[in-house]
């Protein structure tokens, strides 16, 4: 009997780590194997195959990997996030950069080892995308793939050029080799997903958890500050729709793909919007505006909302979250619920 093909999930731990797991290990296709600096909690580890803590910037562990798993999808899901890696940007850059640059090269070394393409997903982000003023986000509205892309963060630095990375191992990697057009290259497909809200996971102090930790402090009676503005406006995702987006992407066929990377939306609202959604839920909440001047910079960055067509029509992408569902019937239940006595 042949055995199934591995799917490698780096950053594993992550809330998109742990959601993705769990969806691979129902949908069957593929034995998981799973990367991050911390150990697997026990809780996911009977659903992989194989479970490692190490880092991403180790080459030696990666080619252990390679060597030791026919690795057929990589889901590249390590990062240091906005916040952080402002904190300390070159951090950010070598895990961001240096560490998905090693991926690549492993990834690329198992594409000419199976002599085929290996998938390598990579969640880019809105961060990509830097808009200098609000006239301009207001005009630019729901921006397009290659619009306002001058990210003013590490992180959306980082994520811009990782894109232009994989779309260089896809297209054009060693182009001056003697077999340069005879030879396979990788299969690379990125979604820029926009703020991700998840029911399961606690927001961890991310630019865009605002929203989230809203809601948090709201079903436990706590009172909560936002850093942003009212006005400040940028999309938002829940967590299954990520997930979905993910395995779309992975199973459209290559052919029907224009891009290296595509924006995915769901829903956008301003933080005013977001507090009257929370205070639908939960009557006696208590949100006041503390504003942050750095943080709020760069949420106005980003964009209002974005255009999502090109994922539409390529590979027809289309959320199952709308507004109204994410929370009525995703955030608020399973948020509620975690706190109640």
């Amino acid at each position: 009997m042949q055995k199934r093909p591995v799917a490698l999930i780096t950053g594993a731990n992550g809330e998109i780590g742990r959601s993705l797991i769990e969806t691979l290990h129902r949908d069957g296709r593929y034995r998981i194997v799973t990367l991050d600096l911390s150990p697997l909690p026990e809780k996911w580890r009977p659903l992989c195959h194989e479970t490692y803590a190490g880092n991403i910037l180790d080459r030696y562990l990666l080619d252990q990997l390679a060597a030791h798993h026919e690795i057929e999808a990589v889901f590249h899901l390590a990062a240091l996030l906005s916040t952080r890696g402002e904190r300390d940007p070159e951090l950010a850059h070598q895990i961001n950069v240096e560490g998905t640059l090693h991926l690549l090269r492993m990834a690329q070394s198992l594409t000419m080892r199976l002599d085929r393409p290996v998938k390598f997903l990579f969640p880019s982000s809105i961060a990509a995308y830097g808009i200098p003023t609000l006239a301009q986000k207001q005009a630019f509205g729901r921006i397009r793939e290659d619009q306002g892309l001058e990210p003013i963060t590490m992180y959306g630095v980082n994520k811009l050029y990782a894109e232009h990375l994989g779309r260089y191992f896809m297209r054009h990697y060693r182009m001056l080799a003697a077999n340069s057009e005879r030879s396979v290259r990788l299969d690379f497909r990125s979604v820029r997903f926009p703020g991700l809200i998840s029911a399961e996971t606690v927001p961890s102090g991310g630019t865009s958890d605002y929203g989230p930790e809203m809601l948090h402090a709201a079903a436990q009676n706590k009172p909560y500050a936002c850093f942003v503005g009212p006005e400040a406006q940028i999309p938002f995702m829940a967590m299954p729709d990520a997930i979905k987006a993910l395995m779309s992407l992975l199973d459209a066929p290559r052919e029907r793909l224009s891009l290296p990377a595509y924006n995915v939306g769901a829903f956008s609202l301003t933080a005013a919007e977001f507090v009257a959604r929370v205070k639908k839920a939960f009557p006696n909440a208590q949100v006041t505006y503390a504003i942050d001047p750095a943080r709020a910079r760069i949420v106005d960055s980003w964009p209002a909302d974005v255009d999502d067509t090109a994922a539409r029509n390529d590979w027809q992408w289309s959320p199952d979250y709308g507004i109204d569902r994410a929370f009525d019937e995703y955030l608020v239940p399973a948020i509620r619920a975690r706190y109640r006595d």
